[in-house]
């Protein structure tokens, strides 16, 4: 039987440094989730930590970054060779380095001229925090990463085995808005896992005004529906989210916890082991960070503990 330790080195981390990303937290998420899946819907993407370490028959990737789809897709359909080729290829032509701005600027506008998916895969490595960023345009603004950021080894490794597990895996990728994504198909063994962006912590990247939809309560009452039309169909579903965080709490989920007391609260990080709600919300800039499920996982601690 495998230890624990044998299970996580099995994981395979996301290439991407995607905000919000999961890759921390998969050894508390992860468990939480039912044994036995038949079709995983990753209702948001993201870096898809998440998505790809989950043991499911078939799993459907959804995400409405329209440039990040297609990235996963060429992933899934170009050999490795001709992948880390290309790579290494647009690195020389355009000298790409720790240090040479300028060249980073020349590939940006020639990734924002020619939208290679790849291209946007060699410019989030050289760009700041290796993130992925746009305006509202639709064209890539992240600044360059000097003496920072690059296509170093770690990112190599990970791109590998990020690249050979979506290769040996049953994915579809989808690119919609969550709420226009079709789920009336789904049935009892299948399971749907969302990370939203979080309404009381939101970035510029979900502000609605770099080209795509933004985050607000609106569109958070929308999913709010979504998982309880779930709940009435038996089809079970997990949401990561926080429902503390530096001194806001999130009010809309909180009251729709306690008006569906169905609902179980898992606290992901090792901090709240110990508390209860009333607690933690007493903690000066607590950040309570959350896996919400309609169903009773092996583990579980729930709001009105």
């Amino acid at each position: 039987m495998q230890n624990i330790a044998e299970k996580v080195s099995l994981r395979v981390k996301s290439p991407l440094n995607y905000i919000g990303g999961k890759a921390k937290l998969l050894d508390q998420i992860l468990p939480l989730f039912p044994k036995k899946i038949g079709v995983f819907v990753d209702l948001f993407a993201g870096g898809f930590n998440v998505g790809l370490n989950v043991k499911a028959e078939k799993i459907i990737a959804n995400d409405n970054l329209t440039f990040l789809i297609d990235l996963y897709q060429i992933f899934q359909n170009t050999s490795l060779e001709n992948i880390l080729q290309h790579i290494e290829n647009q690195i020389d032509t355009f000298k790409l380095s720790l240090t040479n701005e300028e060249g980073y600027k020349q590939f940006r506008k020639h990734y924002n001229t020619y939208k290679n998916p790849l291209d946007l895969f060699v410019l989030m490595a050289f760009s700041f925090n290796h993130q992925i960023r746009f305006n509202n345009q639709h064209e890539f603004n992240n600044p360059f990463g000097r003496e920072r950021s690059s296509f170093n080894d770690t990112m190599k490794a990970n791109l590998v085995h990020f690249v050979r597990k979506i290769q040996q895996t049953h994915i579809e990728f989808c690119c919609s808005d969550f709420d226009k994504l079709d789920l009336n198909f789904l049935q009892g063994n299948d399971f749907v896992y969302c990370d939203p962006p979080y309404l009381i912590s939101l970035g510029t990247y979900n502000d609605g005004k770099r080209g795509f939809t933004g985050w607000n309560e609106s569109e958070e009452r929308k999913l709010l529906e979504i998982l309880q039309s779930l709940h009435t169909r038996n089809i079970r579903f997990a949401l990561s989210n926080v429902l503390e965080h530096k001194g806001k709490e999130n009010r809309l989920l909180i009251d729709w916890i306690y008006e569906n007391k169905y609902m179980k609260i898992n606290y992901l990080k090792a901090d709240y082991s110990n508390s209860n709600y009333q607690t933690l919300v007493r903690e000066k800039n607590a950040s309570v960070e959350v896996l919400i499920t309609n169903y009773e996982p092996e583990k579980v601690k729930t709001l009105f503990d």
